[in-house]
């Protein structure tokens, strides 16, 4: 089997998503251009019109160009919904604040079968422009599964007028992430039989089971380095003693707590030493129906950068849309 690190040249040259911040570039007359502008940010005059949908590169690499994440999620969402007629409409859309990383990674479980809910990010209680004007456009429908809800709002966020909404607070990342759970068990008629948990210290080990929740609809739970939280435990404790996944090494989530949680369920560690091949090992990870499982050439990759923690949430859906796969930063 080839280590870690020598599997990453191997992925760089798979089909890759790429999500990257770069300069702006206005060299080129909006009447004129048929490709998104290169680093566009959510506060720009004209974001949806600059964003566009993902652009591609090269013939085997698509950019989301947005310099933020509140516009990388806005560009995502429109290129799972085009909104093109009432079929590519989404039912609801997740509103979560784009500053709070723990919230918008425990959300993209919502992006998700039943639910299907793509993310739009704000500005704390502010709605960036990027995020208005993709609301209007995807125009949801509303879902049955979320009790006709238009928007399901995760934590302190703006509501959006003349949309019917749900609220799921949350008095810390620890109970939030429970609510968002509860939720997603609600609306799919059962709990998932599989749970990710992640340091809620180290988002650039964390940061991978984003994807993995938006393709699953297994949830993402938050522990402390040393300490199991009360939340926590209350969610993996009305399961029926489920399979635990851990993503990081020991030094973020250390042995004290996989001792914890294998009182509640059965405990399989992923993870490797840095957040690139820890990254690297939960693509390569497999057990029966949970984990990506590349371990060869020819897969879709989506690319993040480790600096924007954000950045996994609002790419998420691409992880469960098409032949798209696991995240890698």
């Amino acid at each position: 089997m080839p280590n870690l690190r020598a599997l990453l040249p191997v992925l760089l040259l798979t089909p890759v998503l790429a999500v990257t911040a770069c300069g702006k570039d206005d060299g080129s007359d909006e009447s004129t251009r048929d490709s998104p502008v290169i680093g566009v940010r959510s506060t720009d005059d004209k974001p949806a019109t600059d964003l566009g949908f993902p652009a591609f590169a090269t013939a085997n690499t698509t950019r989301v160009a947005g310099a933020d994440s509140p516009a990388i999620a806005a560009g995502v969402a429109r290129a799972m919904f085009p909104a093109v007629d009432a079929s590519s409409r989404p039912e609801a859309v997740t509103l979560v604040d784009g500053s709070d990383w723990r919230a918008s990674l425990a959300a993209s479980v919502l992006i998700a079968d039943p639910v299907r809910a793509p993310i739009l990010l704000s500005d704390g209680t502010d709605s960036p422009k990027v995020t208005t004007e993709a609301l209007t456009a995807l125009r949801p429908s509303g879902s049955e599964v979320a009790g006709g809800a238009q928007v399901i709002r995760i934590g302190d966020v703006p509501r959006p007028a003349r949309l019917k909404t749900t609220d799921l607070p949350g008095s810390d990342p620890f109970a939030l992430a429970r609510q968002i759970d509860q939720f997603a068990t609600a609306a799919r008629g059962r709990p998932s039989e599989r749970v990710v948990v992640v340091s809620a210290d180290d988002p650039a080990y964390a940061m991978p089971a984003a994807g993995w929740a938006a393709k699953s609809g297994d949830p993402i739970l938050f522990v402390r380095r040393g300490s199991v939280p009360a939340a926590t435990k209350a969610a993996l404790a009305g399961r029926q003693r489920p399979r635990i996944y851990v993503l990081g090494p020991s030094k973020v989530v250390s042995p004290a707590v996989t001792k914890e949680l294998r009182k509640l369920g059965t405990v399989i560690r992923i993870g490797d030493q840095d957040p690139i091949t820890n990254a690297i090992a939960f693509a390569r990870f497999q057990d029966g129906a949970f984990g990506w499982g590349v371990t060869d050439p020819g897969h879709g990759i989506v690319v993040v950068n480790t600096k924007r923690p954000e950045d996994a949430a609002a790419a998420a859906g691409l992880s469960s849309s098409g032949s798209y796969g696991p995240q890698v930063l």
